[in-house]
């Protein structure tokens, strides 16, 4: 199985105006295998404290167990060589027999206690299908990664390449009513 190169995101929302809009657009991606959902979490407390808590992942129970033996594979069980990989491998596997996933469940109570009232947080393990391919070519070139990370539009402002100004219309998103 390719895994693509996975990131983890983690977003926070002040007095959320959820309609549907961000499992819309992660199903178009999924939909194009563009990205996947590893595993995700979604906490929403609202105004009194009550909590709605949303799970997802766009794995079979099959690629699950797949994902669970390469990463346990890479993790191994602190035994050198190929026996720790295998064994890694094999717990790994049984590991996500029901899913994978990020946080335990203590956790995420730990994470649902520190969310504010009003508010929502989201964890999520991202696989970016559209990498694997370019990834590839970069280690059949030779190339190894140094460093990765995304760029903020504020960051841009900070270094002089965008004005505040452009740096709020990239930030913002138009709705429809």
């Amino acid at each position: 199985m390719a895994i693509g190169p996975v990131q983890l995101v983690v977003l926070g929302f002040n007095q959320p105006a959820f309609r549907g809009e961000i499992l819309a657009e992660l199903e178009r991606l999924r939909e194009s295998d563009t990205v996947r959902l590893i595993d995700a979490i979604a906490v929403y407390k609202d105004a009194e404290g009550e909590v709605l808590t949303l799970e997802r992942s766009d794995l079979s129970d099959d690629e699950a167990a797949d994902f669970g033996a390469a990463v346990g594979a890479l993790i191994g069980l602190g035994a050198p060589g190929e026996e720790g990989m295998l064994a890694g491998a094999e717990a790994g596997a049984a590991a996500t027999a029901d899913g994978v996933h990020v946080l335990s469940d203590e956790e995420t109570w730990d994470v649902i206690e520190d969310i504010p009232n009003d508010s929502a947080a989201a964890i999520m393990l991202v696989e970016h299908r559209w990498a694997i391919p370019l990834r590839d070519a970069l280690l059949r070139a030779g190339g190894f990664p140094i460093s990765d990370g995304f760029i903020h539009p504020l960051d841009l402002v900070a270094i002089g390449l965008l004005s505040a100004e452009e740096a709020e219309e990239a930030a913002v998103v138009p709705t429809s009513a």
